[in-house]
């Protein structure tokens, strides 16, 4: 099982937006996919429609360490597709009891062995400042993807915040947990900006030497299917899956494709198979 991380200490960056559509891809592609959603403001758990909504969710298998599945996974439309919705109600409790916890930070870490067998990918979407949850999501992750548009002062932003969280996880090492690779990914970029592409090579100049970071070759355009597939609750490959006539920036299946396959290569192949229709697969989660 794959553990992603979605991570940025900066909010508005579309890290619920990465989350939903790469979930919805790969599981189009026939993998089991669970989506678990750590931030307060929980729009990953309404992004898709709930075919069956579990009675608990993040705050029980965190607070509590549930260890019922059918208690905390809840089954999207999306064939394949299942969620852990944020439910803390109570506002930031959780974040005050991982604070104060001895196992706080490796908490989600500890809990993650009960979904694997059934489960080939995990997608941790965070909130967008740093906290204890964000922390913890980095220490369960095997690897993280931080959105940043190509703006100057969220490079800044990145190098101030999530590149200092980064380092401030490092000593974990010595307890034998290797802090997950940092691949930033360019988000909304613009399809004709000559600024916008100045921007775009120079955070890769800034961030090609930073030890543990790499760049993804490739980049999500600010395109109107985004927006249009968060509104229909549909992944963005379905939406658009053939590239509209006159425009430079390629179909959403395609860059959706590009991105599922530089963080998982290891499912090339039915990466490649995945078309603008819906996968047709049940969920694999064993509801007990």
């Amino acid at each position: 099982m794959q553990v992603i991380a979605i991570i940025s200490t900066k909010g508005g960056v579309g890290k619920t937006t990465v989350a939903a559509n790469l979930g919805g891809f790969v599981a189009d592609a026939g993998k089991r996919v669970l989506l678990i959603d750590l931030d307060v403001q929980p729009t990953l758990s309404s992004y898709y429609e709930l075919v069956r909504r579990a009675p608990c969710g993040i705050y029980e298998l965190l607070a509590f360490n549930e260890p019922t599945l059918s208690q905390l996974v809840s089954q999207t439309s999306i064939n394949g597709l299942d969620v852990v919705l944020s439910n803390d109600d109570h506002q930031q409790l959780l974040g005050s009891l991982l604070l104060h916890a001895a196992d706080g930070r490796l908490r989600l870490r500890n809990l993650l062995p009960l979904f694997q067998p059934h489960y080939d990918l995990v997608l941790i979407d965070t909130q967008g400042a740093r906290s204890v949850l964000l922390e913890m999501a980095m220490l369960a992750a095997d690897l993280a993807v931080s959105p940043i548009t190509p703006e100057i002062l969220a490079a800044r932003e990145l190098q101030r915040g999530t590149l200092q969280l980064v380092d401030a996880i490092s000593p974990y090492r010595h307890l034998g947990i290797q802090p997950p690779r940092l691949h930033l990914l360019i988000n909304r970029v613009p399809a004709v900006s000559s600024n916008a592409r100045l921007i775009q090579e120079t955070l890769r100049l800034i961030f090609r030497e930073h030890p543990g970071v790499d760049v993804l070759h490739t980049e999500l355009p600010a395109i109107e299917a985004f927006p249009r597939a968060a509104t229909s609750s549909q992944p963005v490959h379905r939406i658009e899956s053939r590239r509209p006539s006159g425009r430079q920036a390629p179909a959403a299946l395609e860059t959706m494709r590009g991105l599922a396959t530089e963080l998982c290569p290891q499912w090339q192949e039915p990466f490649a198979r995945v078309t603008g229709r819906s996968g047709g697969r049940q969920s694999h989660v064993e509801r007990s």
